[in-house]
């Protein structure tokens, strides 16, 4: 093993120019893990013989027995690459931190995380399924974040010996992947991406192929450069040869645009056709074939190795010849940026204050001597118990020990009188991480990715770390799941809740998207799905509370919203009967809905109204006096004055407090509002503020809204889930059949061009997705994988109103659960007269 010194990585991460942050995303089982191993080989932490069993980065008992990786987790490493020496580099040592992220789609928020403290992301891909649904999900999360990609063909390894696939037909399924990642690039790229060309290219060497679990990998650059001193021609030249409709005669030794008889497709000749000859000959344990075509080339095995058989010879020769690692760094090193030309364009979309603030230049500069901009983006539990290292990116300045700094939480707003979300403290130390150990830095500088200690208390799960007095906040992260499954916890003795309550607020730290509620008495545990809340409820079991609990059945979370303008104008007197407010409600669309839980509205009150008004149908007067959106201030609802001729600035905050409230819960069941239009068409208020005080207006906003709701048309919307489906044809019949039992309407079936595989995509409710998997399993034989992402809101069918409906059951159940009266409360107890 490779041990640096601290000095020798003290350097390092002080040449911005030669550090590379990356990511590498892919759907789940595409094999990210087993190709980061040949990485870590190759900077020594690992054997070398261990690549791609040893799953390094799986740093978790339960990722080594489920073989999934479960927590993103970052390691640096450090590669002395001469022939990467350029004028824009400081020599060739590059440091690279690599953030290694889960797959599965339940953990997609580890990957979301993983993304904004990283500048490039290397995507696998598995060269016979192809581009999944989480493939599109992490690519969309990447490019949203101006993450540079570069593609990883994996498994090659699989369409030779399991599918027995010809050179031209590995072609074409090889051309057909790059196209989809490409068609996916185009789609969510923006016009004229500061990035520049962001689609990848196998010419260009932005596209390296291979198999992880042997070891081996390569890009079109190396055969270009064995090649073009043959052909006497440049590497440049050559290397375009090797891919498209590049076709070549060995009779006459000419190239050409279009197949004539006896020319065959330039990658097919002289890169699958040898590497093809080279694996099947190592496998078949024919050892002199494979050692003259190695000496051909000036490499030699070993006695040892030569002892070996079957597939431990074949993995090798082809670590000996084409090893991944050297496939995988050119990439990266060539065309992902550094953080000198990453956050020139990044700065932008990551920074909420303006551009020309002292921040905001020094973070566009990555300039060591500006002022600290550090971003959190994930609570790592350290070996102290209870602690966390607050893992983040430095995108300005250099943090120290013992620097006194102002730590932002998300509620922080630099232009409020009073500071909340605020802390100034000093910061304890700076570590490097390495997987599951740590190592400590005297500092570190902009461009790198480090764990700061003793932080964690001051911050829920991210927030901002700055050293200049108007700093605003980077923005925060925006996830592609929504917490939707929930599970009531407590303890078997009495005694341990306390250690529950505790646990549960760790465990609320460690992952970026579990919420932990308290409601009606309840412990909650919310996630994004069914293996997400295991994973969850194991570690506040075994690792957070460290006591027994006990959990109910899961439950799914629901909204309440409206689907009709109210049918007249309600209205609520205030307890001391001396103030009067009149209201109505009416739906938001789906779009706007979507559009204000992802921030997208602009916070310029001229320009939201303008876009709302040509978008939405809003008038632009009333648009311009939205009041608040809620619940906590950014949900899909929003509080609008549309009264005419009066003042009403003094009972504002409170109107608007009464409104989160209402939003948080809602009338049928005390679950949040979604898609609801509050109406404020008139009030009365008494002069004397002595009268008027929050205790007269917040309940009475409240009454009124819940009377508004119930005058326009109530219903309860559920979570749906986009279930894609890959397995083969013939058990088809049976995936349809489980689907329609649990209410999946099926939206899309696509055929393999590899094989008789077919990929379903379903919408069905999250409610019946409780055992799917299993089911989904047992019916199909285990041939059959599921993925399940949140995809929409849905009307639940049926009237809240009535119990012998669909959502009037469900409305029950849980005001049940909640400890409420069974029947929804009548309009009569909210709506008062004249």
């Amino acid at each position: 093993m490779v041990v640096l010194s601290v000095e020798q990585l003290q350097q390092a991460m002080g040449r911005q120019r030669n550090i590379r942050n990356i990511a590498v995303i892919a759907h789940v089982d595409h094999g990210k893990t087993t190709l980061t191993d040949s990485l870590l080989a190759r900077a020594g932490v690992i054997a070398m013989n261990q690549a791609g069993d040893k799953r390094a980065t799986d740093t978790r008992k339960d990722e080594q027995e489920k073989g999934i990786t479960i927590k993103s987790t970052a390691i640096s490493l450090y590669y002395d690459l001469p022939s990467h020496q350029e004028e824009t580099s400081e020599g060739s040592g590059f440091l690279i931190n690599l953030v290694d992220s889960p797959g599965h789609v339940d953990f997609s928020p580890e990957v979301t995380a993983a993304l904004r403290i990283v500048d490039g992301a290397m995507v696998v891909v598995d060269c016979v399924s192809g581009v999944s649904v989480q493939t599109e999900t992490v690519l969309r999360q990447a490019l949203s974040e101006r993450i540079k990609p570069v593609l990883m063909m994996n498994k090659l390894d699989r369409s030779i010996f399991e599918k027995r696939l010809s050179s031209e037909e590995i072609y074409c399924s090889l051309r057909d992947v790059v196209e989809s990642v490409n068609a996916l690039i185009w789609t969510y790229a923006e016009e004229d991406s500061p990035m520049g060309n962001v689609a990848v290219d196998p010419a260009n060497g932005s596209v390296a192929f291979g198999s992880g679990l042997h070891g081996w990998g390569f890009n079109l650059r190396q055969f270009a450069q064995l090649y073009s001193t043959k052909f006497g021609v440049k590497v440049e030249k050559m290397v375009k040869k090797l891919w498209g409709e590049n076709f070549y005669n060995p009779a006459t030794k000419q190239w050409s645009k279009v197949q004539n008889e006896g020319s065959v497709r330039g990658f097919n000749q002289f890169v699958m056709d040898p590497l093809m000859k080279v694996l099947i000959s190592a496998n078949n344990g024919e050892k002199d074939t494979v050692v003259a075509s190695l000496s051909k080339l000036g490499l030699h095995l070993s006695a040892a190795d030569l002892e070996l058989n079957g597939k431990e010879f074949m993995r090798v020769a082809m670590k000996t010849w084409l090893p991944a690692a050297d496939a995988m760094l050119d990439m990266i090193v060539t065309h992902l940026p550094s953080p000198m030309t990453a956050q020139a364009y990044r700065t932008e979309i990551l920074y909420e204050g303006p551009m020309d603030d002292e921040a905001a230049v020094a973070m566009k500069s990555c300039d060591p001597n500006g002022p600290l901009m550090m971003y959190v983006s994930k609570m790592v539990p350290s070996l102290e118990k209870g602690h966390f290292y607050a893992v983040g990116r430095i995108f300005s300045g250099t943090v120290s020990s013992g620097q006194k700094v102002r730590i932002m939480g998300p509620d922080y707003d630099p232009a409020a009188l009073k500071k909340k979300d605020l802390y100034i403290q000093q910061i304890s130390s700076a570590k490097l991480v390495m997987a599951s150990q740590t190592m400590s830095v005297h500092g570190a500088q902009c461009g790198n990715i480090v764990g700061l200690t003793r932080v964690d208390k001051f911050l829920l799960k991210t927030g901002t770390i700055s050293t200049y007095e108007h700093a605003h906040n980077l923005k925060v992260l925006k996830f592609s799941v929504s917490p939707v499954m929930r599970v009531a916890v407590d303890v078997v003795n009495a005694s341990d809740l306390p250690k529950l309550v505790e646990g549960m607020r760790r465990l609320a730290k460690s992952d970026p998207l579990v919420q932990c509620l308290y409601e009606e008495g309840q412990k909650i545990v919310a996630g994004a799905g069914e293996l997400h809340l295991d994973i969850c409820l194991k570690d506040l079991e075994e690792m957070f509370a460290c006591v027994p609990i006990v959990k109910s059945e899961p439950v799914v979370k629901y909204c309440e919203t409206v689907t009709a303008k109210s049918d007249r104008v309600s209205l609520a007197k205030s307890p001391n009967k001396l103030n009067r407010l009149f209201m109505t409600a009416s739906p938001l669309s789906d779009e706007l809905c979507m559009e204000i839980e992802q921030g997208a509205l602009s916070q310029d009150i001229k320009e939201r109204a303008r876009y709302l008004s040509e978008n939405h149908d809003f008038e632009i007067s009333e648009a311009r006096k939205i009041w608040s959106f809620g619940p906590q201030g950014s949900g899909p609802n929003m509080l609008v004055d549309i009264s005419k001729g009066i003042n009403l600035t003094d009972i504002k905050d409170m109107v608007c407090a009464g409104f989160q409230w209402c939003t948080e819960e809602g009338v049928l069941c005390e679950e949040s509002m979604r898609g609801v239009r509050f109406n404020l068409t008139d009030a009365m208020v008494h002069s004397d503020p002595a009268h008027r005080g929050g205790g007269q207006f917040l309940p009475t906003t409240r009454r009124v809204m819940y009377a508004s709701s119930l005058t326009a048309s109530p219903a309860l919307v559920e979570p749906i889930f986009l279930v894609e489906t890959q397995c083969p044809t013939s058990v088809l019949g049976s995936v349809m059949n489980v689907l329609s039992r649990r209410r999946g309407v099926v939206k899309e079936q696509t055929h393999s061009t590899s094989g008789p595989m077919i990929t379903v995509k379903a919408h069905m409710p999250v409610m019946e997705a409780f055992g799917f998997t299993e089911e989904l399993r047992s019916q199909t034989s285990g041939q059959a994988f599921p993925q399940c992402i949140f995809d929409h809101w849905q009307m639940l069918p049926g009237d809240p109103l009535m119990e012998d409906s669909l959502a009037g059951s469900v409305v029950w159940q849980i005001r049940q659960k909640k400890g409420l009266s069974p029947k929804v409360p009548p309009l009569e107890n909210f709506l008062d007269r004249l």
